[in-house]
C-alpha cells in the first residue's frame, strides 16, 4: 500500500450520448467521433438497429457492423474486439440499451430464486462494462430514454412534445463513463456529467465535430501529462520481452518502445519488428474478414 501523487491518465474518451427517439444520438455520436480522429475510414458503427447507422453514409465512408438479435454481452464484446483488430480509432455502440433489455430478459425466465439468479446476470453485465472501459480505441454509446410526452407551446398553441425520461440501462451505469450527455427533440445536448470540466454547466448546444476536437484536445493534454514512470525505463529484458509479444495494437507496441533504454531497444529490436508486422498482418486479415461478411449480409439483403 502506497501513496501516490494524483494525475489524469484518462487519454480516451468514454463518451455516452442518451436521449428518446428521434434525438439525434447517432449522427451527433458520428459527428463527434468524425472530431475525435478526422478521419472517417478509422470510425466503426457497432449498428444495432437495423442499419440505420447507414443512413448518414453521405457524411463519409465510414465502417458499420450490424449487430443482430440475440444482443447478448458476450456479442457486443466480440463486435468490439473486431473493430479493435481493425484498427479503429473510434468505435460507436449504437445502442447499449439492448444489452440491458436482453439481460432483463433472461433474469425474468431464469428459474429459483430471483434476488440469487443476479449472480449469473450481473457478471455478465460486468465483462461487458469492462471491454467498454478497457478498449484502446474512443468509444461513444448512444442509450434509449424511457419516452413521455407534455404539452408545450409552439407558434401560441399547446403541443404534444416528446421527452426523456429514465435512461435504459442498468442503474448506475452512467458512472462509467468520462462524459454523458443528454439530448431532446431538438438535437440541443447538455451534459449530465462530466469530468472533463468542458461541459458542465454550460448552456445546452448543439454536438458537432468541432466537440469532438475539443474532447480530443483534452485527450492528448492527459497524454502530455502521463511522462512514464523512472521504473518504467529499468525494466528486465523478460519483462519487455513478455510485454511485446502479448502486444496488439501497433500503439502500444510503441508506447513500450519509448519505455526502453537506448541499451534494450538495440537488443530487442528484432523482436520489436517481428511483432510490428504480426499486428499488421493480423489487422490486415482482420479486415479482409470484416469485408467479407459486410458483403455477405450486403449480398443477402439483395437477394
Amino acid at each position: 500500500m502506497q501513496l501516490q501523487k494524483a494525475k489524469r491518465t484518462q487519454a480516451r474518451i468514454r463518451l455516452c450520448l442518451q436521449g428518446p427517439s428521434g434525438s439525434g444520438k447517432t449522427y451527433s455520436a458520428l459527428l463527434l467521433a468524425y472530431g475525435l480522429c478526422g478521419d472517417w475510414t478509422r470510425i466503426a458503427v457497432i449498428d444495432t438497429e437495423n442499419r440505420s447507422a447507414s443512413l448518414y453514409a453521405h457524411l463519409g465512408a465510414y465502417w458499420v457492423l450490424p449487430l443482430a438479435a440475440p444482443f447478448t454481452p458476450e456479442h457486443y464484446i466480440e463486435a468490439l474486439q473486431v473493430c479493435e483488430g481493425a484498427g479503429m480509432e473510434v468505435i460507436i455502440l449504437d445502442t447499449i440499451s439492448f444489452e440491458w433489455e436482453y439481460l432483463l430478459d433472461y433474469h425474468a425466465n431464469l428459474t429459483g430464486n430471483s434476488f440469487t439468479n443476479w449472480s449469473k446476470v450481473t457478471p455478465r453485465h460486468n465483462r461487458f462494462v469492462q471491454a467498454i472501459l478497457q478498449s484502446a480505441a474512443h468509444v461513444i454509446a448512444t442509450a434509449r430514454t424511457k419516452q413521455d410526452y407534455v404539452l408545450a407551446e409552439k407558434n401560441g398553441k399547446m403541443v404534444p412534445e416528446k421527452v426523456g425520461l429514465k435512461t435504459i440501462q442498468r442503474d448506475g451505469m452512467d458512472y462509467e463513463f468520462t462524459l454523458v450527455f443528454d439530448l431532446d427533440m431538438k438535437n440541443h445536448a447538455v451534459a449530465s456529467k462530466d469530468r472533463t470540466s468542458l461541459f458542465q454547466g454550460k448552456p445546452e448546444q448543439q454536438l458537432s465535430a468541432n466537440t469532438g476536437k475539443q474532447l480530443l484536445a483534452w485527450c492528448q493534454r492527459a497524454e502530455a501529462e502521463d511522462a512514464p514512470e523512472p521504473i518504467l525505463t529499468i525494466l528486465a529484458d523478460e519483462a519487455i520481452q513478455q510485454q511485446v509479444s502479448q502486444c496488439t495494437s501497433l500503439n502500444e507496441l510503441t508506447q513500450i518502445y519509448h519505455r526502453c533504454t537506448n541499451e534494450q531497444k538495440k537488443n530487442l529490436l528484432n523482436l520489436f519488428q517481428q511483432q510490428k508486422q504480426f499486428i499488421i498482418q493480423s489487422s490486415l486479415l482482420t479486415n479482409q474478414l470484416l469485408n467479407q461478411t459486410l458483403n455477405q449480409n450486403g449480398n443477402a439483403t439483395n437477394n
